[in-house]
């Protein structure tokens, strides 16, 4: 209680120091930014490679791992690299140097994507990049369960119903939903020979060859000429 002795005591002294105090507020929350996620100046670059039908090691061994090698000859000014290997999918971030240019690293990691996909498995796609800061991070984790749909369905309704809707969200951004089996058809054709066809002979006709006309024989007369 001795703050309250002391106010009692000096009651201008509290009077001045309250009006400096709201004379200062404005000024100081003019020039403070408040954000609940402050801005961290570290680009980010994060590409998403696809292949259904591989589980995570085999990710890892077969996509990440490559990839990873690659990104370290092409791609300049890297902090470091993460990477996270999934079924089916596989996620690599680029940290970069802060401020280091992400127009420039996205170029570098798009030129060693392409070729890079010719020693996948066959069937790879090019990688999804995406661009964002090191303070994005994940906000709401969304799951899917259900006790009588199969995980094929369940995926249909992640990826067609429920991501277009949050789409709409401002200043969200939304990855693709991994986990659970992805559709597939099957179809299965039956070769079959074509029935053989037999090439009748052609019956040609002879026909007896006529002889060319000849011109008229003309008589030829020779002349002499005196000098």
């Amino acid at each position: 209680m001795w703050i309250v002795r002391i106010a009692l005591s000096r009651p201008y002294t509290f009077i001045v120091l309250a009006l400096l105090i709201l004379l200062v507020s404005p000024l100081v929350i003019s020039r403070t930014p408040t954000d609940i996620f402050p801005n961290i100046n570290i680009p980010v670059l994060a590409s998403v490679w696809n292949y259904t039908g591989l589980s995570a090691e085999e990710m890892e061994g077969r996509i990440t791992t490559g990839i990873e090698r690659n990104m370290t000859t092409t791609v300049s000014n890297i902090e470091h690299i993460e990477s996270l290997s999934l079924a089916g999918r596989a996620i690599i971030k680029v940290f970069l140097q802060p401020g280091s240019s992400v127009d420039e690293a996205n170029s570098e990691i798009t030129a060693i994507s392409q070729p890079s996909v010719r020693n996948l498995p066959p069937g790879s796609s090019p990688p999804f990049i995406i661009a964002y800061n090191a303070s994005t991070v994940p906000i709401i984790q969304l799951a899917l369960s259900s006790s009588t749909l199969p995980e094929s369905q369940l995926q249909d309704y992640g990826q067609n119903f429920v991501r277009p809707q949050l789409v709409t969200v401002p200043g969200a951004q939304l990855p693709y939903p991994y986990g659970g089996k992805q559709r597939q058809g099957q179809r299965h054709s039956e070769h079959r020979a074509p029935p053989v066809q037999r090439a009748l002979p052609r019956r040609r006709r002879h026909r007896p060859r006529q002889p060319e006309p000849r011109p008229p024989f003309r008589h030829r007369q020779d002349r002499h000429v005196r000098i």
